[in-house]
């Protein structure tokens, strides 16, 4: 019961922080160090948003289309022990990306569009001495960008593109758990480092190059504390708390900052809380709710590359198990914080976003060995 109990909290978790509908996608999840023996997993996903807006009256009060479109996720995991303490595991997710597009019929800020994506590959080791241990190792990530601007809100630099090249760069993870088997407590903790990017870069205005130099960009820091505990006969308690340093994630074209100082992007620093309840129904069938609260950070004015603010969800999950065999379904629905996307020196509001949400579904299956 108490392995079947580290699986449950690690796919809620995920699920949650995949179908948010932002930037932050896997939740950088390392569930599978945990997993008994040696064990394998892939994990799919689907989320749609729906993250609508309009201009300011005072601008025409144009609808701005849902800006942000769907996409998928996938991962996968194998985690073999290699003796009574130590073990390694090879987690593969896309921890970070963005789809953003405005529709044309927007004055301010139609045909704006932003894509990103990452992709990472992450070996750890793990060292059990008796409750407690130490785990750690290093972080393989491939990122590449486009981004364009348009509209009225951008003045002189509607028609404005920066294309970021493929890039491999290299981080780390470091973490330490203590663990009480016998009522499946655990309280991992978890730091992610920063991943410094150095990307060819192109940038554009309508037709003409303006400048082709390489463009340093870091993906972010983050803690994530993991904790579960055994309430009662086949029912865990479990959680997580993750902070995400957002404000080192700049991109600042060396073009671009000579007009716009401020650079392309520019967030707030992120505290996700989550917290829910697993259930052994049978050997066979067992489920979990969880609900995820991110609080609205600084003002209510945002990059129109990211326009929400905090966020609200709700993730139930039912998981079918077996012989060796897990297979895990789960759906988020989160209610996406209110924000006004801003652009100019200083920040002027430029559209309304409020009442939007994100669905998502997945569906993990496990098996150990």
């Amino acid at each position: 019961m108490k392995y079947f109990l580290h699986a449950l909290a690690g796919m809620t978790l995920a699920a949650g922080a995949a179908s948010a509908g932002g930037i932050d996608r896997s939740g950088q999840s390392i569930g599978a160090l945990f997993e008994k023996g040696t064990y394998a997993e892939l994990s799919f996903g689907y989320v749609s948003p729906s993250v609508t807006g309009n201009d300011l009256v005072g601008y025409g009060g144009a609808a701005t289309g849902n800006v942000a479109d769907p996409y998928a996720a996938f991962g996968l995991a194998y985690k073999q022990d290699l003796n009574d303490r130590l073990s390694l595991a090879f987690i593969l997710d896309r921890p970070f990306g963005a789809d953003v597009l405005y529709d044309p019929t927007s004055v301010m800020l139609g045909n704006t569009k932003a894509y990103a994506a990452t992709t990472s590959a992450t070996i750890l080791g793990r060292y059990k001495m008796d409750r407690f241990s130490v785990h750690g190792g290093v972080r393989l990530q491939q990122a590449r960008a486009f981004v364009h601007l348009e509209g009225a809100a951008y003045g002189g630099l509607s028609g404005y593109s920066v294309a970021l090249d493929r890039n491999m760069a290299l981080g780390y993870v470091i973490g330490a758990a203590y663990e009480i088997p016998d009522i499946a407590l655990r309280v991992a903790l978890t730091y992610n480092s920063a991943i410094e990017h150095d990307f060819d870069t192109v940038e554009t205005l309508g037709a003409a190059v303006i400048g082709v130099t390489p463009t340093t960009v870091k993906t972010p820091q983050s803690v994530n504390l993991d904790f579960q505990t055994g309430v009662a006969a086949d029912t865990l308690v479990f959680g997580q708390i993750r902070w995400v340093k957002w404000s080192e994630f700049r991109l600042d074209p060396a073009t671009f900052i000579q007009s716009v100082p401020d650079g392309l992007i520019n967030l707030h620093d992120t505290v996700t809380y989550t917290l829910g309840v697993g259930r052994k129904f049978n050997d066979t069938w067992s489920g979990a709710a969880s609900i995820t609260y991110e609080p609205a950070t600084g003002d209510d004015l945002v990059s129109p590359l990211a326009p929400t603010n905090g966020k609200t969800g709700i993730t139930l999950a039912a998981i079918y198990t077996k012989d060796n065999m897990k297979i895990t379904t789960g759906i988020n629905y989160t209610l996406l914080g209110d924000a006004f996307a801003e652009t100019g020196t200083p920040d002027t509001a430029r559209a309304d976003f409020s009442g939007n949400s994100a669905v998502g579904i997945g569906v993990k299956i496990g098996f150990t060995f």
